[in-house]
């Protein structure tokens, strides 16, 4: 059953101008283990956190850090979850996800389902 569904979209050159302003932003916004890649890769994980929060409703205390997303094999992202974002995805029964990202023109666009 489908909990929530979340989109957002995220202009890479924005995104790029925000962490030129503020290097300590990115800290805030990613994992480490997401901070070295490209930045089209970066502005694609960030809207793929903005929708996974739209998906569950925008709980007030999510990090964005605690929402990480990775590639599997076959390189569909997947989100792994962990603190603040495992903890409100658990409150809402939440027991799968499904992410889809895309970059075309400058823009990134993501979508997450949230299933139980």
């Amino acid at each position: 059953m489908i909990v929530g569904i979340g989109v957002d979209v995220a202009e890479i050159a924005r995104l790029e101008r925000a962490l030129a302003r503020t290097p300590s932003l990115a800290a805030r916004l990613f994992a480490e283990s997401e901070r070295d890649r490209p930045l089209s890769s970066l502005a694609g994980c960030f809207a793929a956190k903005e929708a996974v929060a739209k998906a569950m409703g925008a709980p007030p205390g999510l990090r964005w850090t605690d929402a990480v997303i990775t590639h599997d094999a076959a390189g569909r992202p997947v989100l792994q979850t962990q603190g603040t974002v495992a903890a409100a995805a658990a409150k809402l029964g939440i027991s799968a996800w499904h992410v889809s990202i895309s970059h075309d023109g400058g823009m990134c666009v993501a979508m997450a389902v949230a299933e139980k």
